[in-house]
């Protein structure tokens, strides 16, 4: 599970296993974490203890890296 970008207290990262699926990138902090779709319109897909507040955090930031993310996620499982 690479660690493609950090944002303060926020690691943006791929899980292998999801190679199956559609771009999308988990964020963890401490003991939370979420899971984005990247590919399209930014989405939440789950969240697991961020607050509403913080998730809308969250999904700027995506969309603000969300470039950057889908060339990561390219070049992590198509390379």
């Amino acid at each position: 599970m690479p660690t493609v970008l950090r944002v303060g207290p926020y690691a943006f990262l791929f899980f292998a296993a999801d190679i199956g699926e559609p771009a999308h990138v988990h964020i963890r902090r401490e003991r939370m974490q979420a899971k984005f779709w990247i590919h399209g319109p930014v989405e939440l897909e789950w969240n697991r203890g961020f607050s509403p507040h913080e998730l809308n955090q969250l999904r700027r930031l995506t969309e603000e890296h969300q470039a950057f993310l889908l060339e990561k996620w390219n070049e992590f499982f198509h390379p």
